[in-house]
């Protein structure tokens, strides 16, 4: 579902020149659950945005959804979903209308539109939600109305950035569950960035963690904490491929 090699982002500025990401190789096969780890500054959003076709690579080469990141970028859009750290739909417009704007966009009919918002709400436990503005939601409901707007074309692919961040362990463990299930349901991939451990520990199929542009290592939790002893846990993981404790990693 992804595959990218050597692919590298460099930004030039008054300051310099930066290597935001040197070299990146990753491979996410079709219906997993991959976690993206990483320090701050480790190259992990620059990564995410060339995946998305929101910033075009300085060299290198991927194919996303089974399209050329590249040259085929409109291909990619409309098989993927994204669904950035920051609320996608507006404070005071009503659910209901902006996730249907978001499948006319997609090229649906008003009535297609309006039951693909309908059984998209419901699977995700929002029915009933349509007629009220988002500012009047709890964080939890607010968070998987983002993921509606991410889902409503049926994606192949799924891109989650920082999903859980601001949420209470309640609505954490729910929107877990949910994503859970569009792997085991729709056998949707699901490409995710966290700074919680324990939530990629829990929740993932695969980790790649990335420090100084470059994927340092990968594999399943269980895996990467078997490596170190028997007692170990993914915050050690991520402190020893990275020599950064996971407080550093978090901070603003």
């Amino acid at each position: 579902m992804i595959h990218a090699t050597a692919l590298t982002k460099t930004f030039t500025g008054g300051k310099g020149t930066v290597e935001a990401v040197r070299g990146l190789d990753l491979h996410v096969a079709a219906g997993e659950i991959v976690g993206f780890l990483g320090p701050n500054g480790a190259g992990k959003s620059t990564s995410l945005r060339m995946l998305t076709t929101l910033l075009k690579p300085t060299s290198g080469t991927a194919t996303v959804a089974g399209y050329d990141l590249v040259a085929e970028p409109a291909e990619v859009r409309r098989r993927i979903g994204y669904v950035p750290q920051g609320n996608t739909v507006a404070p005071t417009a009503q659910v209901g209308e902006e996730l249907e704007l978001q499948a006319r966009l997609y090229g649906m009919s008003r009535a297609e539109a309006r039951d693909r918002v309908a059984e998209t709400l419901r699977a995700l436990d929002l029915a009933g939600v349509e007629a009220r503005p988002a500012a009047v939601l709890s964080g939890g409901r607010r968070r998987r109305v983002d993921l509606a707007m991410g889902l409503l074309h049926n994606p192949r692919l799924l891109f989650l950035d920082e999903p859980t961040t601001g949420l209470d362990p309640q609505s954490r463990a729910n929107l877990w569950d949910h994503v859970r299930r569009l792997r085991d349901r729709e056998g949707m991939t699901v490409f995710l960035t966290t700074h919680y451990l324990d939530e990629a520990d829990a929740l993932c199929d695969r980790i790649l963690i990335i420090d100084h542009g470059r994927v340092v290592a990968e594999g399943a939790p269980a895996d990467l904490k078997a490596e170190l002893g028997p007692s170990a846990t993914l915050d050690d993981v991520f402190l020893h491929v990275t020599g950064r404790e996971l407080r550093e990693s978090t901070a603003a």
